[in-house]
């Protein structure tokens, strides 16, 4: 799309940065008060007076821009690289109005780099409220550029931001910062020489993180690191050497800017509500609560409009036998896909309750509160505290989560929390338990308001956070490094959640689910119809010979059934059911008949595919008598043998555990492979993953059996 100006979006993490972005571009990413939200960078298109369009490019959050992770070095790649296809004619940097010393300090060293900028200083709203005036316009004198006051959340100010970037200056405008020549003058001189450069900050960080620009020759690396060498250049202690320089500079530029009117100060409830929620007692036992609530309400809210989506797909399914064509055609869409689909559609009011409830935590900002609070806990265990950002995120997907990883500095840290975030369970699971659940659990309530069937599904998502937690223990005597990890974060101010997020991430997440999930479905339950229809041919000739038989001799009680006997023999020895019976053996020892066996196999590409095959399988052998939903065919089940229910407790429990710890789903072994750069990591991870399964749900079910 053609674009008049590029402009680049830069400020601190939790500055708003995002939430501005999707007020300028219409487009709705991710937005939270988490910490690290933004991972890669996001372009969209923005509207402008006088006909203009602008494209915007969100880059990561970042304090400096000296990088401490893979993403914060995107800042300084983008800025800095004038070839970069990112590289912005115009910088709006995003400034925390309630925390503005801080916030400039980032602004300083953007400026330095020599691009036209404006300072957009977001929160003014909240500024007000917390006693702080500030003066716009001596600001911006002082500064020497545009300087707007804007309120993302409150959508304040952006008519004044669009006005300002559509008069914007094409040239730097900036007054001079901090002398940062004075650092290392020589190497400075030696380094604009070798790069053929002007600017002195961008020669200095070249010093810095040369390594991090990808536009620049090997030559000019080694000359680099040369000049280093002969300046006894370390960067450290220059790092040091100018940020006290900057703040120096910033005590000038902000006196008589800020006025504090006496109101009552920002921290004043926010610590008061820390005391409570982040206390090493009552902290962890809110959090339970909370969870505790969470799982109570995606079974109780979502009982109703589950019952109608069930009770919709079986009317469907009624309609289209009664109406449409017997033939092979009508049972695909009927039996196969139609089937596999409304396994997934029934679980969409949990998913988005679920996300809801995410959403709520992330924008209120009590889920950074989660992470500062388990930092000593996650320390003992071998993780930093950053481990629980992509943790606590895998309750929603495994697969972004570990790509948030990149943020972790520590080698041995990152590859921990990768090896176990798979082991939390992931929304994907949730279809899987609820469908257990509902079969295993009676829907009682404890004391007339605490549900039993949600109360186990907390215990299960508990299980797999302990399990995640004990195997990240094991791991840190296994995996060897000598680095050192730290965790350092800012926690953001408590907020009321923007509902409109909220609703948005509800719906989204739906569609995500629906149609991610639904395309490896329904592609499964056609294959998996096809394989539960046909078989070897000689054995279904001597079903259909079997079966005419017994319709000849008039047997009244065989007859009876005939259809649905017909039916699942046809299933048994149909090309699945082959493929189900040559694993039974190894799953009978777990509770596992060859049913379960091939939605075992069918999980392997993705774990909600259990429900939809289950469901395929269940319709194919029923035929087109018995339209149920698949939880009262899947209750209705019975051992051949024995005559008991297929699905007891044990056997439900054991399959639930299998679930909660097997490496089902191929998304998550690509992104463990491209984020280790090694087929060595997935491998491992797939292999004791799937050993733990076996054996966590063969002793649950040789206990409990």
């Amino acid at each position: 799309m053609a674009s008049d100006i590029k402009i680049a979006l830069v400020g601190n993490p939790n500055t708003g940065k995002s939430t501005l972005f999707n007020l300028l571009t219409g487009l709705n990413q991710k937005i939270g008060n988490f910490p690290g939200i933004t991972v890669d960078k996001k372009i969209g298109y923005c509207k402008l007076p006088n006909n203009l369009q602008a494209e915007i490019i969100d880059l990561p959050g970042t304090y400096s821009l000296y990088p401490k992770s893979r993403d914060e070095s995107i800042v300084f790649q983008v800025l800095a690289d004038r070839h970069n296809a990112s590289h912005p004619e115009l910088i709006v940097l995003v400034a925390d109005a309630t925390n503005l010393r801080r916030n400039l300090l980032l602004y300083t060293q953007v400026a330095d780099l020599g691009l036209p900028i404006i300072l957009a200083l977001n929160m003014m709203d909240m500024a007000k409220k917390e006693g702080l005036e500030i003066d716009i316009n001596k600001l911006s004198t002082r500064l020497g550029i545009q300087v707007v006051a804007i309120s993302a959340r409150g959508n304040q100010g952006l008519d004044d931001l669009k006005n300002a970037i559509v008069n914007r200056s094409t040239i730097a405008t900036q007054v001079a910062g901090a002398d940062v020549t004075v650092l290392a003058p020589e190497a400075i001189a030696e380094v604009r020489r070798v790069l053929q450069i002007e600017n002195d900050y961008y020669a200095l960080q070249m010093l810095h993180q040369h390594q991090h620009v990808e536009n620049i020759p090997a030559p000019a690396h080694v000359a680099l690191e040369q000049i280093k060498t002969d300046a006894g250049f370390e960067s450290s202690k220059q790092q040091a050497a100018e940020t006290i320089s900057r703040y120096r500079y910033l005590s000038t530029i902000l006196s008589g800017v800020i006025k504090d009117t006496g109101a009552a100060r920002k921290f004043i409830f926010s610590d008061k509500l820390d005391s409570v929620l982040t206390h090493k007692v009552w902290g962890f036992l809110i959090f339970i609560f909370i969870l505790f609530f969470i799982f109570n309400s995606i079974f109780s809210w979502s009982t109703y409009p589950m019952e109608l989506i069930e009770s919709a797909f079986a009317w469907l399914t009624s309609y289209g036998h009664e109406h449409l064509p017997e033939g092979i055609l009508t049972n695909l869409l009927l039996d196969g896909i139609l089937a596999g689909l409304g396994g997934v559609v029934i679980f969409i009011p949990q998913i988005a309750i679920l996300f809801a409830f995410i959403s709520v935590l992330e924008d209120t900002g009590y889920m950074a509160r989660v992470t500062f609070m388990m930092d000593k806990v996650m320390s003992k265990f071998g993780m930093s505290g950053k481990s629980v950002v992509p943790m606590i995120g895998s309750l929603a997907c495994a697969v972004p989560s570990i790509m948030s990883a990149r943020n972790i500095e520590s080698w041995k840290d990152r590859i921990i929390t990768i090896m176990v975030s798979p082991l939390v369970s992931c929304s994907a699971r949730l279809p899987v338990y609820t469908l257990l659940i509902s079969l295993i659990i009676p829907k009682t309530h404890l004391f007339g308001f605490i549900n039993l069937q949600g109360l186990t599904l907390m215990g299960m998502y508990i299980i797999s956070i302990l399990a995640a937690v004990l195997v990240a223990f094991v791991m840190k005597f296994l995996i060897k490094a000598t680095e050192k990890s730290y965790f350092i974060m800012e926690l953001p101010v408590y907020r009321k959640p923007r509902w409109s997020n909220v609703i948005f991430t509800m719906y989204e997440k739906s569609k995500t689910f629906v149609l991610e999930a639904g395309k490896v479905i329904i592609a499964i339950s056609i294959v998996l119809w096809v394989m539960a229809t046909y078989g070897p041919p000689k054995r279904f000739e001597a079903l259909d010979k079997k079966y005419a038989a017994i319709e000849a001799s008039q047997d009244s009680v065989q007859i009876a059934t005939l259809e649905r006997d017909h039916a699942a023999e046809r299933l048994e020895n149909s090309y699945a059911g082959i493929l189900g019976h040559a694993i039974e053996p190894a799953i009978r020892p777990l509770g596992f008949d060859w049913k379960i066996g091939i939605a075992l196999i069918t999980s392997f590409a993705a774990r909600e595919a259990f429900v939809g095959t289950m469901a395929t399988i269940y319709s194919v052998e029923d035929g087109a008598d018995n339209v149920g939903t698949i939880r009262s065919k899947m209750m209705a089940a019975k051992n051949a043998n024995t005559g008991l229910p297929i699905f007891t407790f044990a056997t439900g429990f054991a399959l639930m555990l299998f679930y909660a710890f097997a490496m089902q789903c191929m998304s998550t072994v690509a992104v463990v492979y491209r984020e280790t750069k090694s087929w060595k990591w997935p491998m491992i991870q797939v292999a004791y993953m799937t050993v733990m399964a076996y054996i966590a749900s063969l002793i649950a079910y040789q206990l409990l059996k």
